[in-house]
């Protein structure tokens, strides 16, 4: 099967951005032709005889050789519905729809990690307010950290310093119909965290992120620093354990480290590519190109 000239869409909604501009500029260099393709423009065509994706304008999409999914959070469902039409074609989606749609369920990926023997920070999921008190004992009590289900980027994740500032958090939440989990807040991780950047079953590169002061979240997004650092023989072994759990080709595992050993904090199935980048001076967008080659070679 060929592997140079492929045709590849970058699904996607913002064609501006760091990890977009940076993963056209890697097929490009490696000799592909490669479509930004912005999800809300993407429809399709169920049929049993002539299944289609078409582009805004008419533009028939049934040609491509991979499809690079870079899907935002709200997109999720949609995009998704795309993916498994690229699927059905026969067209290469480096991370697929299943793996997507189950890392962005934060709940369903701590007990597929739970379930592939990976460690995670204790956490507690309750429906009612009425069982607020037994969830916070579940997790060691306050200080502990509060996270709505559809939260990313650090966005919508709490971190309540006393019991009673916990329950007012969490009946808040409740009160909106809100899905939240609690979770230990590990002091010892000293607001920091792994970054480990897992492409086809590799950490390829690897970060630490440092919360800025006053802050607990590590994200770049919220202000975090990072920095190069090497991870151990035995995060390396976590980070591409869950990865694979989560049945993700392309994932940003982020660990932090506890007096339990690592612990799997989450795995990120569109992982932003500036802040590893940068810090490590890995070309991971090439990294990424190079996977899907491999692939298409080996049919």
């Amino acid at each position: 099967m060929k592997e140079s000239g492929l045709r590849i869409g970058l699904l996607a909604s913002n064609p501006e951005l760091y990890s977009n501009r940076r993963i056209m500029e890697a097929a490009e260099s490696r000799g592909h032709e490669i479509q930004f393709l912005n999800v809300k423009h993407c429809y399709m065509k169920l049929d049993g005889t002539r299944p289609e994706i078409h582009y805004r304008g008419g533009r028939v999409l049934n040609d491509l050789d991979a499809v690079i999914p870079r899907i935002r959070p709200n997109m999720t469902f949609y995009a998704c519905t795309l993916l498994r039409q690229f699927e059905s074609l026969g067209i290469y989606c480096l991370n697929n729809s299943n793996a997507i749609a189950q890392s962005r369920d934060k709940l369903r990926s701590l007990q597929l990690l739970l379930e592939h023997d990976l460690h995670v920070p204790t956490t507690g999921f309750a429906n009612s307010p009425l069982d607020t008190n037994d969830l916070i004992n579940m997790v060691g009590g306050a200080p502990l950290i509060i996270k709505l289900l559809e939260g990313t980027q650090g966005k919508g994740v709490v971190l309540a310093e006393t019991k009673k500032a916990a329950e007012s958090v969490i009946n808040a939440f409740k009160s909106l119909n809100a899905n939240i989990l609690v979770q230990e807040f590990v002091k010892e991780a000293s607001g920091k965290d792994l970054r480990c950047f897992v492409i086809d079953g590799r950490v390829v590169a690897s970060i630490q992120r440092t919360a800025a002061p006053g802050e607990f979240r590590a994200n770049i997004h919220q202000g975090g620093r990072a920095e190069l650092i090497k991870i151990t023989p035995e995060e390396k072994r976590i980070a591409v354990k869950a990865a694979k759990a989560m049945n993700l080709k392309v994932a940003g595992v982020d660990l932090i480290r506890s007096n339990k050993g690592p612990l799997v904090l989450e795995v990120n199935s569109s992982p932003g590519l500036q802040g590893i980048e940068t810090a490590t001076n890995e070309d991971i967008a090439s990294r990424m190109i190079t996977a899907i080659e491999k692939h298409i070679a080996g049919r």
